[in-house]
């Protein structure tokens, strides 16, 4: 397994996707899901190219943060315990989980800078996904501004693994509405100009409906879970 001729391939497809969408290849963030691989495959990935990495548990991230320090931006892109937050925040290029107020105000606290995040919201309604329900998502959002560390930057979304291209693109339809509909708020603290949505399976997809930033594993380390 090549991750160099993976990243190739992810490449061509990202631009074909853009394309398709009339948008430009520079507007996508490629977010590597190193979270059930090896030191050694992420170095692999580094060394590909991609500096964009994604780990969702902190025993992983801590490891792989530890062996390479800022050679990658570090993604935190899972649920993260709020009791968590202290061990991980001034290493994160961004949050991609933020979902509730106890954890706005333990990565406020624990936080030296204004901290990038992304609003997670489920869309598909999933009992087994996180995220807040669309209705909730504009107030949650406005509760942030008394946070200053907080900098809501985008919403993000698990999609269900599904071959259903039309239910996939409804999903990240309603992503992209919704992030709209906060931009329309200009509100100073949440920006939200960015939708991460979009993984090994429909990250083509949601180029095509407006993605930023994706968050690919198997299709590029190999074959892990998401």
């Amino acid at each position: 397994m090549d991750v160099t001729a993976n990243l190739a391939e992810i490449q061509q497809n990202i631009r074909q996707a853009c394309e398709n969408g009339n948008r430009s290849p520079e507007e996508i963030t490629l977010i590597g899901v190193t979270k059930y691989v090896t030191i050694e495959r992420t170095e692999e990935t580094i060394n590909a190219g991609v500096k964009n990495l994604g780990e969702n548990r902190l025993e992983g991230f801590q490891e792989k943060y530890e062996h390479f320090k800022d050679k990658a931006k570090w993604h935190f892109i899972g649920t993260l315990q709020s009791r968590k937050v202290k061990d991980v925040i001034d290493k994160l290029e961004a949050i991609h989980s933020l979902d509730r107020l106890s954890l706005a105000k333990e990565i406020n606290k624990r936080a030296n800078k204004r901290i990038d995040c992304f609003v997670q919201v489920n869309v598909s309604g999933e009992g087994s996904k996180h995220g807040l329900e669309p209705g909730g998502v504009l107030s949650f959002i406005k509760e942030m501004a008394a946070y200053e560390n907080i900098h809501v930057v985008g919403l993000m979304t698990m999609a269900p693994h599904s071959d259903n291209e039309t239910y996939l693109r409804d999903i990240f339809k309603k992503l992209a509405s919704l992030r709209d509909a906060v931009k329309q708020e200009k509100l100073a603290h949440a920006p939200c100009e960015f939708l991460s949505m979009g993984m090994s399976n429909d990250y083509e997809i949601a180029i095509e409906e407006g993605a930023t930033h994706i968050r690919v594993g198997s299709k590029l380390v190999g074959e892990v879970r998401e």
